[in-house]
Parts: C-alpha cells; sequence; structure tokens
C-alpha cells in the first residue's frame, strides 16, 4: 500500500513540505502570473487562513539564492524552464511576518517588531564576514541586532537590509512581508493606533518607495488599508483584493484541488459535507473553499469517520468584527431583521462596499462593517457587483453556525429581555420564520 503523505496542520513552511512528506496543492502558477503582472508593489488582501503564509514562504524559496529545484519537481512552475532559469534562486529575499506584533501597548507591541526585525537579521548575519561589506556597514548591520534599537533604525531596517544585500550579492533585493496588518488591528483594539500606523508607515516608506534597492516586494494581509494611511506615494503599486479576478485561484482551494485531496485520503464520499461546510467562498471570479477547514476536516476524518464536521476557522484567531456586527445590529437597529433573517437563511443582501479602510474608521459606521464582513472571510459576493454594491452572502453552514451561535447570545442578552420570547425568537430564526414573531416587539 502506497504511504500517504502526511497533512499540513498548521505547516506555513513550503520548504518543509516539500521536504518532510507533507501533501502540497500546487499554487506555484502564481510565481508566473507575478512576473508577468509585474507591479513594484504587489499587495493580496485575503482572510485569515487561506494560505496567505505558505504563498509567501513559497516565494521567498522559490527567488531567494540557494533555491533548490527539487523542492519544486513536478510542480507547475517547473515545466517553465525558462522562467526557471532566469528567476529560481538569482534574488537575494528579505521576509519577515508581522503577525506576532501583537501588544497590550505600543512600547510593547514596538518591541515585537523589532524582534522581527532581529530575527531576520540573524538569518542573514552571514553579511557580517562579507569582504565586500566595510566596517561602517557592518556597524549598521549590527544595529539591526540590538533589543534597544531607536526608532529611526528600526524604521529604515528594511531598507538597510535591502542595501546590504545588493552590495553583497550584486542584485536587487526581493522583499516580503507577511501579514502587513496585524499591528494595525491590534493597536486599533489597544488604543494606540495612530503612533503604530504613523511607524509602519515609516517603515514601509523607507523600503518600499525610496529604496533602490528593491527589486519588487510583496504583502499579504486582510484589509486594504487606505493608501493614504499606509502607503503614501508608491508608484506601481498594484492591489489585488478578494473581488479581483486576478490571482483569484491562487488563495483557497479550488474544487478540482479538494476532490483531489479527498481522493487521495479515500474521503471521496465526504464531498458533499466539505462542499456544504467549507466551500462557497467567491475570490474574484474563482469559487474556493477554505484551506484551513478542508485539512483539519481530512485529518480528523481519518482518525474518525463518523465525526460531524466543525467549525475549525472560528478557533484561530479573535472574531471581533462579526461580534461588532451583531453588536451594532443589537443596539443601534441599523440592521433589520429582514436582512439578518436573509443571510442565516441563504439569500443576499446588497450593500456598499468601501475596499480602502483604516482600521481606526473600521467600526465607525454600518457601511465600514458591512465591508469588513466581505474582506475578512464572514460574507462572500454573489453575481456581478452594480458599481460598488454587491450581493452578500453568507458563504457555508461553518459560518452559518458562527454567526448563528453569537446571534443567539447577544439576543438573550441584550435585545429580548422575557426568557420565552428568546427561545422563540432563536428558534425563529434558525428556522427560517423570523416574520412570526417580528410582530410581537
Amino acid at each position: 500500500m502506497k504511504e500517504r503523505l502526511k497533512l499540513p496542520i498548521g505547516v506555513e513552511s513550503f520548504e518543509e513540505i516539500r521536504t518532510d512528506g507533507f501533501y502540497y496543492v500546487d499554487k506555484t502558477k502564481l510565481i508566473e502570473e507575478l512576473l508577468n503582472q509585474w507591479g513594484k508593489v504587489n499587495l493580496f488582501t485575503r482572510p485569515r487562513r487561506f494560505g496567505k503564509s505558505l504563498n509567501m514562504s513559497m516565494l521567498r524559496s522559490f527567488f531567494e539564492i540557494g533555491a533548490k529545484p527539487e523542492w519544486f519537481k513536478g510542480l507547475y512552475i517547473s515545466e517553465n524552464t525558462a522562467l526557471c532559469e532566469a528567476y529560481m534562486g538569482k534574488f537575494p529575499v528579505v521576509s519577515i511576518s508581522l503577525k506576532g506584533v501583537n501588544g497590550a501597548t505600543y512600547e510593547e507591541a514596538k518591541g515585537y517588531l523589532i524582534k522581527v526585525i532581529n530575527r531576520e537579521a540573524r538569518r542573514l548575519q552571514f553579511l557580517m564576514d562579507s569582504p565586500k561589506l566595510t566596517r561602517f556597514d557592518r556597524e549598521l548591520f549590527d544595529e539591526l541586532l540590538r533589543k534597544n534599537m531607536d526608532d529611526e533604525t528600526l524604521t529604515s531596517s528594511l531598507q538597510e537590509l535591502s542595501e546590504l544585500l545588493e552590495k553583497h550579492f550584486g542584485e536587487k533585493v526581493i522583499v516580503l512581508i507577511d501579514e502587513y496588518d496585524v499591528p494595525l488591528a491590534k493597536a486599533n483594539e489597544n488604543g494606540f493606533y495612530d503612533e503604530m500606523a504613523l511607524l509602519i508607515r515609516n517603515l514601509f516608506e523607507n523600503v518600499l518607495k525610496t529604496n533602490d534597492s528593491l527589486k519588487f516586494a510583496v504583502l499579504t494581509g486582510c484589509l486594504r488599508v487606505a493608501k493614504e494611511s499606509i502607503f503614501t506615494g508608491l508608484n506601481n503599486f498594484k492591489v489585488y483584493p478578494i473581488t479581483s479576478a486576478a490571482f483569484d485561484e491562487y488563495f483557497g482551494f479550488t474544487d478540482a484541488e479538494v476532490r483531489a485531496l479527498l481522493h487521495a485520503y479515500d474521503l471521496d464520499e465526504t464531498y458533499e459535507a466539505v462542499k456544504a461546510w467549507y466551500d462557497g467562498y467567491r475570490f474574484g471570479k474563482a469559487d474556493v473553499y477554505c484551506p484551513w477547514d478542508v485539512i483539519n476536516y481530512c485529518s480528523d476524518h481519518i482518525s474518525d469517520s463518523e465525526l460531524p464536521p466543525q467549525n475549525y476557522w472560528i478557533n484561530t484567531s479573535g472574531n471581533e468584527t462579526i461580534y461588532h456586527f451583531i453588536d451594532e445590529m443589537g443596539e443601534k437597529q441599523k440592521l433589520t431583521k429582514a436582512e439578518l433573517e436573509a443571510l442565516v437563511n441563504g439569500e443576499s443582501v446588497q450593500k456598499e462596499i468601501n475596499e480602502e479602510l483604516t482600521y481606526k474608521e473600521l467600526y465607525a459606521s454600518t457601511e465600514n462593517i458591512w465591508s469588513a464582513l466581505l474582506m475578512t472571510g464572514y460574507l462572500t459576493k454573489r453575481g456581478e457587483a452594480d458599481g460598488k454594491r454587491y450581493h452578500l452572502v453568507v458563504p457555508n453552514q461553518e459560518i452559518r453556525n458562527i454567526i448563528t451561535e453569537y446571534i443567539l447570545i447577544r439576543f438573550r442578552e441584550n435585545v429580548v429581555k422575557d426568557g420565552v420570547m428568546a427561545e422563540k425568537f432563536c428558534r425563529a430564526l434558525i428556522d427560517g420564520k423570523l416574520e412570526e414573531v417580528q410582530g410581537d416587539d
């Protein structure tokens, strides 16, 4: 019997997946498309757990000097021999993730950002032995290893790493910044958004705008933060949100990819359940599944074939956006019961979507919350947009469960005071018979 590949639950290293016997859904065509589309700075926004970090690891593994062709053997990109000869293993890479930049105070969060820079500098510590670097260059690099980095050094750190790498290798540098907006989201939650936004803006301006050593950059995040807030003055800045048809199949699993995955683990009979629970996301023109859900479902179902589908995605991080949405509905009554019923029961609501937000203004209006719900994966779009107006739906059974469970909690607490009425409302919500209780308010 052929040994099955391991399922990569929580594994975000492309090299580890390709060398340690893990199943990999081939997304390497992203490399070809990225080079064909060509932007100096490229931003991809997708909900959490849709493969952003693994794709960033794949890009680094492909482009970075020292790349091994065997990592890509049998994958789509390996068939494009001319591209591989020109780009594989040809460039220095600066690669960081801002996922862990989360502090209760500005100073604490800045400390985590310094640690991120320290870690990348240690990875590139071979520069200290480079004969092409001067004593002054080495002193600059040494500052990037220190825990007590001042703001000027911190905000110029990625630019300095780029310049030193170009000096050493004689090639311009690719910069990868994963989860770029996490520091902003966390700062907004903890009350120091303006300070963090200024820090990130200065960091990005140095590495993305005034960096002569930059070949190109790729960033990922959940939201497209308004350009004037963070990405001021960038030229050739390309943004690929979930509404864009470009790159629409490279984040998330397509139906064909899910069928192949289920077949590989003899789970073909679970297809309908997997589709109902974890499919339904519409990115650009592609229908995709949440990879985190599908992989976890397969792992659990291999162990226990009778285990019903679970809500895997909800447990991966905070859910402040959906909670704000429901609280807004309960307290300010800006979301009607008809809209609520439509969403929970698989119908659509039409709303104007703002694709450029700032975290500071995220919950300032119900309209912004609708936009955030789309961008973060609690809602998805159906049909064609009418200008900025989209038909929004709940994508699948998992998200429907998440919304319903919290709605029931909040309605019991804040909306319906009478216990009997609360139970009646909850049952009507689930059964799609909300009109039976609308006249009882």
